[in-house]
């Protein structure tokens, strides 16, 4: 198998492959070769596992022909049946023992197992298959059914750029949302929905993962809620920009449409005034020449540009939206490089700096330190915290929403409910307003029971007949009180392993690493990782906090050194790519059943319940899922062999609140190592017992909490 992927790989990476030295190829054949490796969507599995790797060494050129090439190789090593073919799934209408048949030894004589049900036909087991193929044409088309329509919702949204009023000021202040409905798929997400924004205040919107917070403010992006005014400017930040030569500095600058348009007439009007200079027209018996009079019209028109570019601010603009990206983590040399350079993580902070640098009436954020390391973090609380205007936004960071929001918004069960302070004291007041609902619910049945104990008893007694009625027109008159419905718990239960092969599991003995071609990123680590091993890593992003955790898995070797590693070790590392790369037309439970064949099927569905996905959402299919759901799809895959080391990077992404505090009890019930990069303050705090900081080709310990780095960080920008 390895000499027929190396073949389909030096075919399709072609002669420049031949130059590159035989390890690094070596590397990456074996990395393609895995019969796990999933080459995902377009080759984008291919693209987060070695693409650093074939720009570094020069098998391709760009990001861009690296796309191109891994979506060849997904192609090729389909064709030449090096992936194995997906299994087909059944459902089956009951259980069935998967090692029936099978002998572990000498043949013997085995009593019959009992069977749950009827044993199947092989015409039942013909109609289950029918029925198998029908579900999966429909769900296919449910699936592209779903993309049309996220196209078409992307498509729908409003151009937004800077908009200079001459009113003296925004003309939109407060809004009202009365009786309004959002729905998706068939599905309700808020019924008879009522809210007002009132200018100037900063919303955090928090809900369950699925309830449809990221909907809500699409439905607002789109103006398609009844009561937004037609001249109110929303802009949602959701989407990256789209890579092209254009620089990041003057993709944020582009946004501001009239700037662009009056500096785009200076420059032309400048160039038709040299033009006449050179010419040099004169007038005849002082009457103005038709050059001269085209000379005064332009000399007024430029004087009107420069009023209207002082005006509207145009001459701070470039320092304005260099702040933003600088603040972003963009350096001088950044912004000055075409957008298509960047990878998607950096694109989608150029469309926050868009947005920032725009201003719009109303601001929609989705999870927008998500991409941001802690610097940035920080930088954006700031500039948040001072936005003159109104926002909402969606965060799973409980630290970030406690700093920059004044009021909450809570989706619950259909119903938006809102809060003043900020998630702490929406908390707080919530818990509190749980009890109080649920004694008021609990002496309202108390009353109702011993009204309905006394009509009972005496309803056809005649002495007591005028008690009994007025004890029904008191029911009738008893306040109605709804009972508390609370969400049901989170989980996150990581099984625990096993085996405990002894200390260390993973030591470094002064390892170096550098791609090929590139210099050195780090120099002669030293460390190690046990069982009780609890560690953080923090730093700046691109330092190259995820290359430690490769360097860990294994999935990179040093470029000098050692690395020793238990050969009784698992390791679950999980990441966004593991996220990205599910297939969506899939359930959770089939996606399980494929990646682990020959499991029975109650034993995939315990391990997901473990993880929170449950019931029917086993059976959904992922396109469905939320951001969070998929997430703790993905942590069941990783997780299901019983790992000794969790490796997690950015484990907290796409999680809501609930879910992030589940998986701070779930770490902490873990009998194994952790080592996770995150700038989320209240995961770290609650889970790890050491930070790392990652800086100048180094790690090093951080004698104190996340707080005291955070402080360090803030005294020393």
């Amino acid at each position: 198998m390895t000499e027929v992927a190396s073949s389909v790989v030096y075919e399709v990476l072609g002669s420049r492959a031949k130059d590159v030295d035989e390890p690094i190829m070596e590397y990456i054949i074996n990395v393609l070769a895995d019969e796990d490796f999933d080459f995902g969507e377009e080759g984008e599995g291919a693209v987060d596992a070695v693409g650093d790797l074939l720009v570094a060494a020069e098998c391709v050129s760009d990001f861009d022909e690296c796309r191109l090439v891994c979506s060849k190789l997904a192609d090729k090593f389909g064709k030449h049946g090096l992936v194995k073919p997906t299994p087909t799934v059944r459902s089956l209408a009951m259980p069935v023992r998967m090692n029936d048949g099978m002998d572990d030894g000498p043949v013997k004589k085995k009593k019959p197992e009992p069977t749950d049900g009827p044993l199947l036909s092989e015409r039942d087991k013909a109609k289950i298959e029918r029925r198998k193929k029908k579900d999966d044409r429909q769900r296919e088309v449910q699936y592209q059914q779903h993309v049309a329509e996220m196209e078409a919702v992307k498509a729908g949204m409003p151009t937004v750029s800077v908009n200079h009023d001459t009113g003296g000021g925004s003309t939109v202040r407060d809004i009202h949302m009365d009786n309004f409905n959002v729905s998706v798929g068939g599905r309700d997400l808020i019924v008879d929905g009522s809210i007002t924004l009132s200018f100037g205040r900063h919303y955090g919107l928090v809900g369950r993962n699925g309830t449809g917070k990221t909907t809500f403010l699409r439905y607002m992006a789109m103006h398609a809620i009844a009561g937004i005014p037609a001249n109110c400017q929303i802009l949602h930040v959701e989407q990256e920009v789209v890579g092209d030569n254009t620089t990041a500095l003057q993709c944020v600058l582009n946004t501001d449409i009239e700037r662009a348009k009056l500096l785009e007439e200076e420059t032309q009007i400048l160039a038709k005034q040299r033009d006449l200079e050179v010419e040099e027209p004169t007038a005849k018996d002082g009457v103005p020449t038709k050059d001269t009079a085209e000379g005064d019209l332009m000399s007024q028109r430029l004087e009107e540009i420069y009023k209207r570019l002082d005006a509207i601010d145009a001459y701070t603009a470039e320092a304005r939206a260099a702040s933003i990206l600088a603040g972003l983590s963009f350096t001088p040399e950044m912004q000055k490089k075409s957008t298509n350079t960047f990878s998607g993580g950096w694109r989608m902070r150029i469309a926050l700096a868009r947005a920032l640098f725009i201003e719009p009436d109303l601001l929609l954020l989705d999870e927008p330190t998500n991409h941001l390391d802690l610097h940035a973090v920080l930088w954006l609380e700031t500039y948040l915290t001072k936005w003159p205007k109104t926002f909402i936004v969606v965060s799973h960071a409980r630290e970030f929403l406690n700093t920059v929001v004044t009021d909450i918004i809570h989706l619950q069960n259909q119903k938006l409910s809102t809060y003043k302070g900020n998630y702490d004291t929406f908390e707080r007041t919530r818990d509190e307003n749980v009890k109080n609902q649920q004694k008021a619910f609990e002496s309202s049945e108390r009353s109702r029971a011993h009204m309905q104990a006394f009509i009972d008893k005496f309803r056809f007694n005649a002495k007591r007949a005028s008690l009994v009625q007025s004890r029904i027109k008191a029911i009738d008159r008893l306040a109605h009180v709804d009972q508390v419905i609370n969400d049901p718990d989170y989980k996150f239960e990581f099984p625990t392993p096993d085996d405990k092969p002894g200390p260390p599991i993973i030591s470094f003995s002064d390892a170096s690493f550098g791609y090929p071609g590139g210099p050195l990123l780090f120099r002669n680590l030293n460390f190690g990782i046990d069982l009780d091993s609890r560690i953080a890593m923090v730093g700046a992003n691109g330092i190259g906090k995820s290359t430690i955790l490769k360097l860990i898995s294994g999935e990179l070797q040093p470029s000098s050194g050692t690395v020793f590693r238990s050969a009784k070790v698992r390791v679950a590392v999980f990441s966004q790519h593991h996220v990205d790369g599910l297939d969506l037309s899939s359930n959770p439970l089939l996606y399980m059943m494929r990646c682990y064949p020959g499991v029975p099927e109650q034993k995939l569905r315990s391990h997901l319940g473990s993880l929170g996905v449950t019931g029917n959402l086993a059976l959904q299919p992922m396109y469905t899922l939320s951001g969070g759901q998929k997430s703790r799809v993905a942590f069941a895959k990783i997780t299901f062999k019983k790992p000794h080391l969790l490796l997690l990077d950015e484990p907290s992404n796409h999680l809501d609140l609930d879910a992030v505090e589940a998986l701070i009890q779930g770490l902490v019930l873990f009998q194994g190592g952790i080592c996770m990069v995150s700038h989320d303050e209240h995961l770290i705090s609650g889970s790890v017992d050491e930070l790392w900081v990652v800086s100048d080709g180094r790690i090093a310990p951080f004698h104190g909490t996340f707080h005291d780095y955070k402080k360090l960080l803030q005294s020393s920008s």
